[in-house]
């Protein structure tokens, strides 16, 4: 992609902190896009992330809300609208990851699960639908993850969320295509990322079952970089779609 394919876009990356969301902030401001860094209560990380954008010579805000909230997540499109005046790329990042057996699994994991990854995409998409539908080019991306397809062991509440993902974007992709929205989804598989206790496990036990045909685990910046695809103009042809990034862990549909 040119380094300039998003000259003039705005993008909003929620759970940008650190890891894949961070390395997608930093991808999407690489190529032209001025970028909102959300994070839930980690100001310290995404101020960082801020100041990484602006010292390689883009322009990003932080934004903080909890994308379970409905009305913090309405304050964050109203700031960023107030700074920017446009969003034209949204990508539903934010996630929490921890394992348990699910014999073991409290009511309470399950619930808080899908009210991250799949309330909070629900919320992000329908506060921010009024401006992406006037970008006249907006793109939802949505990071979903390899074992929603694999299945894995004390990931039930993780593999159910991200799987119903998959559905939230073929079900917006019929519905936002005539305001000429995008939706799609990227999956990562077995990707190196540093885990927070507050929101994943250590080493989840499912990379054990799983081995790349590439002989390695990716880089947050390989999946940055298919989501700033899917964000740009090589990927206005493309939604309602799973792309895997899993260096050959799984070869799906």
């Amino acid at each position: 992609m040119n380094s300039n394919a998003l000259e003039g876009k705005v993008a909003l990356v929620t759970g940008a902190g650190r890891n894949i969301g961070r390395a997608i902030a930093l991808a999407l401001a690489d190529a032209g896009a001025k970028v909102a860094v959300n994070v839930r209560a980690s100001r310290d990380e995404g101020a960082a992330v801020v100041d990484e954008i602006a010292a390689r010579g883009g322009e990003a805000l932080l934004v903080t809300a909890d994308v379970t909230r409905r009305a913090e997540v309405d304050t964050m499109i109203d700031a960023l609208a107030r700074r920017f005046g446009r969003l034209d790329i949204l990508v539903n990042n934010a996630a929490i990851r921890q394992e348990a057996a699910f014999a073991d699994l409290p009511y309470a994991d399950w619930r808080a699960t899908f009210e991250v990854c799949v309330d909070g995409a629900f919320h992000c998409t329908q506060a921010a639908l009024p401006l992406l539908s006037s970008s006249g080019a907006g793109a939802v991306i949505n990071i979903g993850g390899m074992t929603a397809y694999t299945g894995a062991p004390m990931r039930a509440h993780v593999v159910t969320a991200k799987a119903a993902l998959g559905g939230f974007t073929r079900a917006l992709a019929h519905e936002l295509a005539e305001f000429g929205i995008t939706v799609n989804c990227v999956a990562p598989g077995l990707v190196d990322t540093v885990r927070k206790a507050s929101s994943a496990s250590g080493s989840p036990a499912h990379h054990a079952h799983h081995s790349p045909l590439l002989g390695r685990r990716g880089r947050p910046e390989e999946i940055a970089s298919a989501v700033t695809w899917l964000a740009g103009p090589g990927g206005r042809f493309t939604t309602g779609q799973t792309l895997h990034v899993n260096g050959g862990a799984y070869l799906g549909g």
